[in-house]
């Protein structure tokens, strides 16, 4: 928290002029001195900075403020960001209020692992840009494609070339480990390294600020996966990133609406045709934090999926992530375009004035949620009705309290032929709990956690994450019936149980090492970013269930009884946790413990969203943790527990693989590497 006192100050150190004038034109008119405004096209100045009164505002779109608000509205910065920034030219120490030195000391660490992740991010993209001129196959594909070189520069499109050692040219010490964590190389088991992406059409991935975070590529001969993605870093999350935000900004500005497409060519594609404010989730399902960035940058969001089955179904999923965030100020839409096309195709084909017309015949998010509801059940008899009601419950009850909200349950009402009065009572009656955002826990691997595909030449069946093989760094395909992890016996309970029993092992307990020789199928190197614990979707998500399962409640409590297990908690572990089903609020705990410096409940509760999963999880288990007594090795306990995970994990993946035949090479290697990992695990005593 960042003293009112503070910002006082330094506004009346900085002066909105200097800081303005970085980026806007400005010449003297009167006692202000006028500009183009930066936040909306114009062609005559409206946009005036006043150095007496230490604002600026338009009046042409009505953007107003103080030099701290222009920052933040101008570059995507946060709040926090824009001070320091202005403190920094100001000569000015942000103070750090009721921050330890550890937590100092952890901000300071993590911001320098940030920068060494931007800094060999940033050598890569000048190495693929010049990969690129020097490339007449990837030049052709971009022609073919309809792009030119201004839209490719606009982008920052690049060519991976073909050598597996190509970033060894840029990085002289390719055994650096900072190479492997942001995404850029791979380490086989056996120790040697090789360039992740290879004869790919790089696409650079930036954050609202315009920093660099990760890259996706797109092969363009034969192979697969078709489209590669970043591996999940202390910088990416594809869970809360948008492709092509930062290059529509000012677009977006401009129309008043967001476009949401499915991949990168749709919005590279839409954008070389003067359709310059669409974006792209990366290869996964819309998620709520998602729907939330798009709302910052406008008030108008359009989905536009396929026509098809796998177009509505994520479609669905995209409605979903959005009722939680709901207000009468703003408004969500839905656009099928026919099933034959995706919106680079059909723009190419049919032209941008063709597609603004289909922009225009959008289906609101209110319809959309009847429609879809009523598809679903017999509206024409009263068994059919009710059960729509009844799955309808749910989902109004995510929508915050609202004017829309009650719209929607009148019109609701009528489709189910009940007066606005019986509505109101039969949901008084039994309340039903709001839905959670899906997840993918009981997901077909088909429809898991991902959009639905384009149908166009991009891709085969999709940009779900079977279209989208982002190199096995996603879980989706958790069957409906979970495995058991057991009971621990001596394991801890989040009520402070202790009991001695049946979890002893009979064999030797080897050390746990933080970053183990088992690579799984994940590269996924922890997340440690400001994640603040909402476990709305993804894999392992708590997804609103009426009790929390026991193994979930054992791991949480076992690392707030003994939160120095943190401390000591490496990649691997957090990759075992999150291939546990709902384990991902116990990962949430780990990765808001190690962002935030926060150890004791107190501490975590704070740091954490107030209205989060993680919150309300914690407030129930703060009195438990306080009475539980210590155990005698909590390392052991935990080190025993994350073995059982990964082995019933690796049995599951087993199964699975052994049922597809083992028909390919790859899954034959696979299912030979888990069955030696089972090996080492049943000699530590696990069976």
């Amino acid at each position: 928290m960042i003293p009112e006192s503070f910002i006082q100050d330094l506004l009346a150190r900085v002066d909105v002029v200097d800081v303005v004038g970085r980026y806007v034109q400005l010449r003297k008119g009167g006692a202000n001195l006028l500009g183009l405004c930066p936040f909306h096209n114009e062609k005559s100045p409206s946009f005036t900075v006043s150095p007496t009164k230490q604002f600026y505002h338009c009046f042409g779109c009505g953007a107003h403020g103080s030099a701290i608000t222009f920052l933040m509205e101008h570059t995507g910065t946060s709040f926090p960001e824009a001070v320091r920034t202005l403190a920094a030219s100001a000569g000015m120490t942000v103070p750090e209020e009721n921050r330890s030195p550890r937590q100092q000391q952890e901000t300071a660490r993590r911001k320098a692992e940030e920068s060494r992740h931007t800094q060999v991010l940033d050598a890569a993209q000048a190495h693929y840009l010049k990969q690129l001129r020097a490339s007449p196959a990837a030049i052709r594909y971009l022609k073919q494609r309809g792009l030119t070189g201004e839209i490719a520069a606009h982008f920052g499109l690049g060519w991976s070339g073909t050598d597996r050692h190509g970033l060894a040219q840029v990085f002289p010490n390719y055994d650096d480990p900072t190479l492997v964590e942001s995404g850029l190389v791979i380490e086989s088991e056996d120790g040697r390294r090789y360039d992740r992406f290879r004869e790919r059409v790089m696409f650079p991935i930036r954050n609202a600020r315009g920093s660099l975070i990760g890259f996706g590529g797109r092969i363009i001969g034969k192979g697969e996966p078709k489209y590669l993605n970043s591996p999940e870093t202390p910088l990416f999350s594809k869970g809360h990133e948008l492709y092509g935000l930062w290059e529509a900004r000012q677009a977006i500005r401009q129309e008043g609406q967001v476009i949401v497409v499915e991949g990168y060519m749709d919005v590279v594609g839409l954008a070389q045709q003067g359709i310059a404010n669409a974006v792209a989730t990366l290869g996964t399902a819309t998620t709520p934090d998602h729907v939330k960035k798009l709302l910052r940058a406008s008030d108008k969001v359009i989905f536009s999926f396929d026509g098809d089955g796998a177009g509505r179904r994520a479609a669905w999923r995209a409605l979903q992530a959005c009722l939680p965030v709901l207000r009468d100020d703003i408004a969500i839409r839905f656009l099928f375009l026919p099933s034959e096309h995706d919106p680079d195709s059909y723009v190419r084909e049919l032209g941008a004035e063709a597609f603004r017309a289909c922009l225009g015949d959008a289906v609101a998010l209110s319809r959309f949620l009847l429609d879809e509801l009523a598809s679903r059940h017999n509206m024409n008899e009263a068994e059919g009705r009710a059960s729509c009601l009844h799955e309808a419950k749910p989902l109004l009850a995510a929508i915050p309290e609202c004017a829309l909200r009650v719209q929607i349950e009148r019109e609701m009402a009528k489709l189910v032929q009940l007066t606005p009065e019986e509505m109101s009572q039969i949901l008084a009656q039994q309340p039903a709990k709001p839905f959670a955002p899906p997840g993918a826990a009981k997901a077909s691997a088909g429809e898991a956690g991902a959009p639905s595909g384009h149908s166009g030449s991009d891709q085969d069946g999709g940009h779900s994450d079977m279209g989208y093989d982002f190199a096995g760094h996603d879980f989706h395909d958790i069957p409906a019936e979970e495995p058991d992890f057991g009971d621990y016996g001596h394991f801890p309970s989040a009520g402070g149980d202790a009991a001695a029993g049946s979890g002893q092992r009979s064999g030797g307990k080897p050390e746990w090492k933080s970053k183990g020789d088992w690579k799984g199928k994940s590269d996924w190197k922890g997340g440690k970013g400001n994640w603040k614990g909402r476990r709305d979707n993804d894999v392992g998500g708590f997804e609103g269930r009426r009790t929390m399962p026991s193994l979930a409640k054992r791991l949480l409590g076992l690392v707030l009884a003994h939160p120095e297990l943190v401390d000591s908690m490496g990649d691997q572990q957090l990759e075992v946790i999150d291939h546990g089903p709902h384990l991902g609020l116990v990962r949430d705990l780990i990765m808001l413990a190690q962002s935030s410096g926060a150890r004791h409940v107190g501490a975590l509760l704070e740091a954490a969203e107030p209205d989060s999963d993680l919150a309300t999880v914690l407030k129930g288990l703060r009195a438990d943790i306080l009475s539980q007594e210590d155990l005698p090795d909590p390392q052991t306990e935990w080190d025993d527990a994350l073995r059982r995970i990964e082995f019933d994990s690796a049995k599951l993946e087993m199964a699975k693989l052994a049922a597809t035949g083992l028909s390919t090479e790859e899954a034959r290697k696979r299912y030979l590497e888990l069955s030696s990992r089972l090996a080492v695990l049943k000699g530590a005593g696990i069976r």
